[in-house]
C-alpha cells in the first residue's frame, strides 16, 4: 500500500545520528526542560527571526497558551476559519473566548482577508490565520486589517514549518506563531510536541509560566497554569530533523511539481501564489469525482484522505455556535471536493507518476 506518509523512510536515514542523541539524553536523565529544549527553542527562533521560542506539549497547546497569555478569555471573539482542524476553534474555547469564521478563498483554501472586517465587532480581540496544507495566508492583508483595529494576530502554523511570504517565514508575522510536531509533519517528532514563537517578551514569560502550572520557579505558582511541557528526547528528535528541513521541504515542492506535471489538467491542483513558498504538508486536490477517485486509488493500493470532511461550523460539538449548513459556502464546496494525495519528502517520482494515472483514468 502507498501511505500518505512513510516515516520509517525518514528514521532510516537519520537513525544513527538520532540514536547518538538519544542515547546522551537518556544518560543525562533530565527529561523536561532540559538543555536540548532551549537549545530547540533558540534555533527555531532563530530559524524565524524572531525573538522567543517556548516549547510545549502539543500544537493545541500552543494556540492556547497563546490565547491565554493575551488575555483573550470570556465574552472575547476570535476570527478563524471553518476549514482547519477542530484544534483551532478547540484552542479558542478553552479559554471561554468564541470562534468567530470566515468563508475562505477559493484558491488557497486559506481564510479570505476581504470577508474579516464584517465580522469584527467590539468583542473582537484576534485573528487567527490558518496556513492551510503549507500555503501562506495573505498575511499583508490579515495584518492591516489587525492594526487598524488594534487586534491580536496568532498564526496557526501547525502545517507550515519553513513556508514564506516575500521571504519570511509563517510563524514570524503576527503577535505569535503556533507550530505543532505531531509526527506527520513537515518538522515531526515522535509523539506530539508544539512551539510559541513571538517577539514578545512579556507575552513569552507568560507562556513559560503557563505551560509550567503557573510557575515561574520551583514550587512557587503566581497562577493557575497548564502541564505543558515539552520533553527532552523529542526536542532531541526534533533537533536532528531541524537540520534536514529545508531539504524535506525542498522535496516537497519537488513532488508537488511532479503531482502537477503528471495529473490531467481537468484535475483542480494546488496553487502557489506569487511571493509564496508552499511547503506542501498536504497536497489536495479538488474534483466532483472524489469519491470514485478514492474508490479506485484505494482498489490500486494507493492511499487517500478527506482533509477536511465537515467544516468547522457543520460539527456537531459547535452547534451551540448557531451556525448553519450554508453560512459558508466555499469552505463547504471545498470540503466535498478536497482530496489529499500521498505527501512526504522521500516519495518517488514512479510512484506519484502511478497515482497520477490512477486519477488520471477516472
Amino acid at each position: 500500500m502507498i501511505p500518505m506518509v512513510d516515516l520509517k523512510k525518514q528514521f532510516m536515514d537519520i537513525k544513527e545520528e538520532l540514536f547518538e542523541l538519544l542515547t546522551e539524553v537518556l544518560e543525562s536523565s533530565q527529561y523536561v526542560l532540559g538543555p536540548r529544549v532551549r537549545e530547540l527553542e533558540k534555533r527555531i527562533a532563530e530559524y524565524h527571526g524572531v525573538a522567543e521560542g517556548i516549547g510545549v506539549a502539543s500544537g493545541t497547546d500552543a494556540l492556547h497558551l497563546a490565547v491565554e497569555a493575551f488575555g483573550i478569555g470570556d465574552g472575547d471573539e476570535v476570527i478563524t476559519t471553518p476549514f482547519t482542524f477542530f484544534a483551532t476553534a478547540e484552542a479558542v474555547l478553552y479559554t471561554g473566548a468564541r470562534p468567530v469564521f470566515v468563508d475562505i478563498e477559493r484558491d488557497t483554501m486559506n481564510i479570505d482577508p476581504a470577508q474579516i472586517e464584517a465580522k469584527i465587532t467590539d468583542r473582537t480581540q484576534a485573528i487567527m490565520p490558518v496556513h492551510i496544507f503549507g500555503h501562506p495566508a495573505d498575511m499583508d492583508k490579515i495584518l492591516d486589517i489587525a492594526k487598524r483595529y488594534n487586534l491580536r494576530v496568532i498564526e496557526d502554523c501547525a502545517q507550515s514549518f519553513g513556508a514564506a511570504m516575500n521571504g519570511r517565514k509563517t510563524g514570524s508575522f503576527g503577535d505569535a506563531g503556533c507550530f505543532s510536531f505531531y509526527p506527520s509533519k513537515n518538522l515531526g517528532a515522535f509523539g506530539d510536541g508544539g512551539m510559541v514563537l513571538l517577539n514578545d517578551e512579556a507575552a513569552a514569560g507568560d507562556i513559560r509560566k503557563l505551560r509550567n502550572h503557573g510557575s515561574r520557579g520551583a514550587y512557587r505558582h503566581e497562577s493557575v497554569g497548564f502541564n505543558s511541557r515539552l520533553d527532552e528526547l523529542q526536542a532531541a528528535v526534533l533537533l536532528v530533523k531541524l537540520k534536514r528541513i529545508d531539504l524535506y521541504n525542498e522535496h516537497r515542492r519537488r513532488n508537488a511539481a511532479l503531482y502537477n506535471k503528471f495529473l490531467s489538467d481537468r484535475i483542480e491542483k494546488p496553487v502557489e501564489r506569487n511571493g509564496c513558498s508552499h511547503v506542501y504538508h498536504q497536497y489536495s486536490i479538488r474534483s466532483d469525482k472524489r469519491s470514485e477517485i478514492q474508490k479506485r486509488l484505494a482498489e490500486n493500493e494507493a492511499s487517500s484522505v478527506v482533509y477536511y470532511p465537515t467544516p468547522l461550523h457543520l460539527q456537531e460539538a459547535l452547534e451551540f455556535l448557531g451556525y448553519k449548513k450554508g453560512d459558508f459556502p466555499v469552505a463547504e464546496e471545498t470540503a466535498e471536493k478536497v482530496l489529499s494525495l500521498p505527501m512526504y519528502p522521500e516519495l518517488e517520482e514512479e510512484t506519484i507518476r502511478r497515482i497520477a494515472e490512477i486519477i488520471n483514468n477516472v
